[in-house]
């Protein structure tokens, strides 16, 4: 597949031997709505060419810090740079560099899938034959060029998302943020999709991620942030978090649910730290077989066990005390 036009040139090209400047810098960034504190004093840095995470439950903060991050909400408090502009004074010209891929699609369902494409391209005074051009190219890229003159409203859920992430890319902009990209899809167009953002990666787009899916973390995110009630828990690569964080493996338990609590009484001491959780006891450990023995050397015997490797998810349990689905 050719590359995308556009993502090797603009205001980030440097020299090779100076400093490369962040794509997006926040120091002691805030957001209120009345008295509640949305986001309390976080900062990041961003580079180009990276895929950043920002994970954490319902109310953490991360969507209120992805709209002052695109200019679509204005900042509460501290600094803010995005492609080394300020949101205050630039906001406009921000977001003409920045795609934009909402959780739930807005396409036109009635226009076709390149009719969608191109209306959008017109939104940013570009030439007719420029439009039609790049449009074309991000119909292979995104794998519907077979589909471009079908409308939008009987396409499934997958095909809807890859359209709404190629209309963000129309204006070739050199930041592109994805709020729950994959939510409710199936898990093959979830790996297109994978696919497909991967590549702009490597073509030198960065990419902001919100996502609910800690595999999907875990696939794409090169680096990511865990929020929690307003503020940073942790930051780091998603590998470096699970040796922070967790154990390295983790052994499940399944007991009957309403048993869960005495069996938890009967494991305590078996690993230093044991989650209880709805339908299933979490024992975290650096050897999940060892201590699988132990238990069964206790008389114990699950429904159902398994022995794992350490997540991301694990370190959400660690971190905030509960799944980011609550």
């Amino acid at each position: 597949m050719p590359p995308l036009p556009g993502h090797s040139t603009g205001a980030l090209e440097t020299r090779p031997d100076a400093p490369v400047e962040p794509v997006v810098w926040a120091r002691d960034l805030e957001k209120r709505f009345g008295d509640l504190v949305a986001v309390d004093r976080v900062g990041f840095e961003i580079t180009r060419g990276e895929c950043f995470g920002f994970l954490g439950p319902n109310g953490a903060g991360k969507t209120s810090t992805m709209r002052m991050i695109a200019c679509m909400s204005p900042l509460g408090g501290g600094t803010l740079r995005v492609l080394g502009m300020d949101p205050v004074t630039d906001g406009p010209e921000i977001r003409s560099r920045i795609g934009l891929v909402p959780q739930e699609d807005t396409l036109d369902l009635e226009l076709t899938v390149l009719d969608n494409l191109v209306i959008y391209g017109r939104y940013f005074d570009l030439p007719r034959k420029v439009i039609r051009e790049r449009a074309e190219r991000l119909l292979h890229f995104a794998q519907l060029w077979d589909r471009r003159d079908e409308r939008v409203e009987p396409l499934s859920g997958g095909l809807k998302r890859r359209l709404t992430i190629a209309r963000a890319l129309v204006s070739e902009p050199d930041l592109l943020i994805l709020d729950e990209p994959t939510t409710g899809l199936d898990p093959q167009a979830r790996h297109l999709l994978w696919d497909r953002l991967y590549r702009l990666k490597q073509q030198g787009v960065t990419l902001i991620v919100t996502t609910h899916y800690m595999d999907e973390a875990e696939q794409l995110c090169d680096r990511l942030v865990v929020m929690d009630h307003g503020r940073i828990a942790a930051s780091g690569t998603p590998r470096s978090l699970i040796a922070q964080h967790s154990t390295r493996e983790v052994l499940e338990l399944r007991f009957d649910p309403d048993e869960n609590e005495t069996m938890a009484a009967r494991l305590h001491g078996l690993t230093e730290r044991i989650e209880v959780l709805p339908d299933r006891i979490l024992l975290y450990t650096d050897d999940g077989d060892h201590v699988l023995h132990q238990v069964e050397g206790l008389g114990l015997e699950a429904r159902n066990s398994l022995v794992r490797r350490s997540t991301l998810e694990d370190v959400f349990l660690r971190l905030t005390g509960r799944t980011l689905i609550d």
